[in-house]
């Protein structure tokens, strides 16, 4: 099994303290601002990264995780499970989107955490949160919401990051992995 590279490491890292210190600032400073069901969860740009390094597929994850064990006390384990589960999964699709564009943008990949999101948190928030039982029109609202959060984040911070990132040739000198 090949080793990874102590670059790619130190990036997975940086990535999932970025996104944990971001997450858990953002609700200190804005409770509920990124955690609720209609959240703007600003830390959500740093999916963009997934683009230009698989590294920051775990550290996307790992970094939600974290941020996710400070919402313990009013979200139980379930968003630990479910939010970096759906983090999880949109960093794998956006990595393996990342050449998709649309007039040179990642329009497709930056859609991942809005469908992963808002289906898995969806679901999470339906399920687990809402009494009376699951209603698929409940789910699609709860879902929907989500999505529209991340959507806000990816189009109004992200796009503009990534081509910030590659205008500036960020994307081969910080996150090249040889």
């Amino acid at each position: 099994m090949k080793q990874k590279s102590t670059k790619y490491i130190v990036q997975a890292a940086v990535i999932a303290a970025l996104y944990a210190v971001m997450t858990i600032l953002q609700n200190t400073l804005l409770p509920g601002s990124a955690s609720m069901a209609v959240q703007f969860r600003v830390s959500e740009v740093l999916t963009i990264l997934a683009l230009y390094t698989p590294a920051a597929i775990p550290g996307l994850a790992i970094g939600c995780v974290i941020a996710n064990i400070s919402s313990l006390s009013t979200l139980g384990p379930y968003d630990l499970i479910f939010g970096s589960l759906a983090s999880l999964i949109a960093a794998i699709c956006m990595y393996a989107l990342r050449n998709v564009r649309l007039a040179t943008l990642p329009v497709l990949a930056a859609l991942m955490p809005a469908i992963a999101n808002g289906i898995i948190v969806g679901f999470e928030i339906e399920f687990f949160f809402v009494e009376g039982g699951f209603h698929f029109a409940d789910f699609l609202l709860q879902g929907g919401l989500v999505a529209l959060g991340e959507v806000a984040v990816l189009i109004v911070l992200g796009l503009p990051l990534s081509k910030l990132i590659e205008k500036q040739h960020l994307d081969k000198k910080l996150f090249a992995l040889n």
